[in-house]
């Protein structure tokens, strides 16, 4: 029986070094890693980098935004079958996206895009895999230290890493008794491209980014402990609490007016 581990948002950032990772873990009980991203040239350079420590990785090119998506993401499972039966050991829903801006001010359909990607498609992805699980499979999907108040300036992208966490962790209580492990990772800043693509170029890196080599094996060992809500830095822990007695319109109000996130929507 072959036993799959699917990265999504695998061909930079966090998904790739999910990727470089899983591929060196000794302890990665799959036979095959699959990586799903639009660029079928950045996810070709992840595989060359990989497959000296793990030679059996299929790269798939595929928008999955949305239902469309979706849709496409369960055809190719069901399509794989034709080769031979397959259990999905872990599902990393990496794939996703943000917008620096106030709402008023960012393009209507890029928000929408956003909300495709970030709470349909991951969604989805955890209801297609869910009839190939078995127990000890784990999935981790990439919510966001946003994802715990809400945001001025960040309205869209942290209302949409609520949920994904929220969903996270009723989806644990959910799988529990099959030993399904569901994990949301909740980073802070991760020195990735997020910066530059949530902005339009205004703003090329992330401020104070934290090293995604620390903050993705800190994630994988903490999924396969089961934990369900996972942060790394003690920074993070810290603001995470507080965020427990910090009014939801305060907090928004107060990034909204010291908080600015540059961008050139306009």
């Amino acid at each position: 029986m072959r036993k799959i581990t699917i990265i999504t948002g695998a061909s930079s950032g966090m998904g790739a070094e999910f990727a470089r990772q899983i591929a060196r873990d000794e302890k990665t009980e799959s036979s095959e890693i699959w990586l799903f991203a639009r660029n079928k040239e950045k996810l070709e350079s992840v595989k060359d980098e990989i497959k000296g420590d793990f030679p059996n990785v299929k790269i798939v090119p595929m928008n999955l935004a949305g239902k469309e998506g979706v849709a496409l993401f369960k055809t190719f499972l069901a399509t794989e079958k034709i080769s031979g039966p397959y259990e999905i050991d872990m599902l990393v829903n990496n794939a996703g996206f943000g917008t620096y801006g106030e709402f008023a001010s960012t393009p209507l359909e890029k928000e929408l895009e956003m909300i495709d990607l970030n709470c349909t498609t991951l969604t989805g992805l955890c209801g297609a895999v869910l009839p190939f699980l078995h127990e000890g499979s784990s999935i981790i999907n990439v919510a966001s230290l946003a994802a715990f108040l809400p945001l001025g300036n960040f309205a869209v992208y942290a209302a949409t890493k609520a949920y994904a966490l929220s969903f996270s962790v009723a989806l644990s209580a959910e799988l529990k008794d099959k030993k399904i492990r569901v994990s949301a990772l909740c980073p802070g800043s991760v020195s990735t491209d997020f910066a530059n693509v949530a902005s339009n170029g205004a703003r090329k890196e992330v401020l104070h980014g934290k090293d995604p080599v620390a903050v993705v094996a800190h994630c994988l060992k903490k999924a396969r402990r089961g934990k369900r809500i996972i942060l790394w830095s003690a920074k993070w822990k810290f603001t995470a609490f507080m965020s427990r007695f910090v009014g939801r319109y305060l907090g928004a109000r107060f990034t909204f007016k010291y908080n600015k996130r540059p961008s050139e929507w306009r």
